[in-house]
């Protein structure tokens, strides 16, 4: 077994989703996901907790890259300008994983103790997003309002995102996500 093999961690994600896409999350154990990838159940919980974080791998990083675009924006700047920044670094991490996006978002869906999970990370960046603008010096409640307008968009984008035929970068769907959002906005 090539368990000492740099690409560890991608092998068990991608067993795990086959099995997951096959199986069903609930019915895969660690064990057959640690096979599958030709590895052992010690090298899988090196690398994950627990079955869930096979899918949910990278979310602080994500997190990460959306709060420091926030802070490394010059100033003066708008709140939805932040968001769209915000949005532009989530752009570049799901671009790199595309292809794991969309299978992903599946099984997502399927289960609802992953639905909470997908929940409680969500909230995770809200609450790291915000706490980048009230740091920016804006208000408890803009910010908290722009933190979960942004994590919206987020996700309106990216469900559009991997659907689409037509496979438009991220970026574009999240910025014509966050036009339409603008137009609702100053509609009276």
């Amino acid at each position: 077994m090539g368990r000492w093999q740099p690409d560890a961690r991608v092998r068990l994600q991608e067993a795990a989703l086959a099995l997951y896409g096959e199986r069903g999350y609930e019915e895969t154990t660690v064990a057959e996901i640690a096979q599958r990838a030709g590895l052992t159940k010690r090298t899988f919980f090196r690398y994950f907790a627990d079955k869930r974080e096979v899918l949910f791998w990278g979310s602080e990083l994500l997190e990460q890259q959306m709060v420091a675009a926030i802070e490394a924006a010059p100033a003066p700047v708008s709140l939805l300008r932040l968001i769209a920044a915000a949005l532009e670094a989530a752009a570049v991490r799901f671009e790199e994983v595309r292809e794991f996006a969309g299978p992903r978002h599946r099984i997502i869906a399927a289960s609802p103790e992953l639905r909470e999970r997908e929940l409680i990370k969500a909230a995770s960046l809200a609450a790291a997003m915000a706490q980048a603008l009230r740091a920016r010096g804006f208000g408890d409640t803009a910010a908290t309002l722009a933190a979960h307008l942004g994590t919206t968009v987020m996700h309106v984008a990216f469900t559009q995102w991997i659907d689409d035929p037509a496979r438009r970068p991220f970026q574009q769907i999240a910025g014509d996500a966050l036009a339409h959002l603008r137009e609702i906005a100053s509609a009276e």
